[in-house]
């Protein structure tokens, strides 16, 4: 093979991957209903489902870099620049969550398919493990271009408030945390728990950042819900609404947690496990994606999440984070070879 075809056939695979990426932003939107979140059919006082649209084309441009190999654009500046092309086209936060994880999964992606293998969390965690300091520091540049709902960072590191944006470069740099360090900073529920008054950190009480679990543990929520949305049937816009129903019941969402409080978490995932199907009638809630089998999710009663649709909309309860990862499980479903049906 010569070095020109070389060229050209990775230069495909970046375009496929970046096709898909964007897929999988629009399919994830289009999917209903998804209780709580913007929808083909359903608003939110201050997100429109064409917001959504208009944030998937401006993220392309970030997305092509995270489409090129061997480092020649770095992750992070692959996801700032995506942000920064969502935020300008959709005119606020769409997709900020679907974005950092689309950017190492089409990363991983391309370098796969470079070496004729599949998509795989090993892959990911290649790609993952090899972020950079300043890949930390493009990850903060992107919070100027959106307002993100966060939490207070753990104590001992207001230094690293990514609310602080490039002010925090010369801490990020002076500690040597790289993407994946600041990832798991946000990962874990004991570092960022304030102590109760025996002074023992009340972990179980916080609910951990799930997209930032998904980086540092190999992306298993994503990989699952793909495996769920590979072997549903019908359109994939239902199947990813019984996906992300499947997401909400295994495990709290982050967002929920840090607009309202852990408990109403917990309760939105009550309520969607009792939804979902499958042989044995009930599912029980808040017990991991692995507790979660093919049958509960694909016999989600979507009629009867209408409904609770609704409630959620008027508590304002948005579980943003669990749509994150089921745009993060479309793409790799998409890669995997789910089609858009005729």
């Amino acid at each position: 093979m010569t070095s020109d075809s070389t060229q050209t056939g990775t230069e495909e695979l970046g375009r496929r991957a970046v096709d898909d990426a964007t897929l999988a932003l629009l399919l994830e939107v289009a999917g209903t209903p998804k209780p709580g979140n913007v929808d083909r059919n359903r608003d939110l006082a201050d997100l429109r489902f064409e917001t959504f649209l208009g944030g998937a084309v401006g993220a392309r441009e970030g997305l092509e870099l995270a489409a090129e190999r061997d480092g020649a654009a770095r992750i992070g500046r692959a996801f700032e620049r995506a942000v920064a092309g969502m935020a300008a086209r959709a005119g606020t936060n769409a997709q900020f969550g679907c974005l950092l994880l689309l950017a190492p999964l089409v990363r991983a992606s391309v370098e796969a398919g470079a070496t004729g293998d599949d998509l795989s969390p090993e892959r990911v965690e290649r790609v993952t493990g090899a972020t950079t300091v300043e890949d930390a520091v493009d990850f903060y540049r992107a919070f100027e271009h959106v307002g993100v709902a966060v939490e207070a960072p753990p104590p001992g590191a207001a230094d690293l408030d990514v609310r602080r944006g490039s002010d925090a470069a010369p801490a990020l740099r002076e500690r040597g945390a790289t993407l994946r360090d600041v990832m798991a900073l946000s990962a874990d529920p004991a570092s960022a728990a304030d102590p109760d008054e025996s002074g023992e950190a009340t972990a179980d009480d916080r609910v951990p950042d799930r997209n930032a679990r998904e980086w540092v543990e190999g992306f298993p929520r994503t990989f699952r819900a793909a495996g769920w949305i590979e072997r549903d049937a019908g359109p994939l816009t239902d199947r990813a609404a019984r996906a992300f129903l499947g997401l909400l019941a295994a495990e709290p969402d982050t967002l929920v947690a840090t607009t309202h409080d852990p408990a109403v978490a917990r309760d939105a995932g009550e309520r969607a496990a009792e939804l979902l199907g499958g042989p044995d009638g009930r599912v029980e809630a808040l017990s991991g994606v692995g507790a979660i089998d093919d049958a509960a999710v694909h016999e989600a009663d979507l009629d009867a999440a209408e409904a609770v649709a609704a409630d959620f909309v008027d508590a304002g309860i948005n579980p943003g984070t669990t749509a994150d990862i089921t745009c993060a499980a479309l793409y790799v479903a998409l890669r995997r070879g789910a089609e858009v049906a005729p």
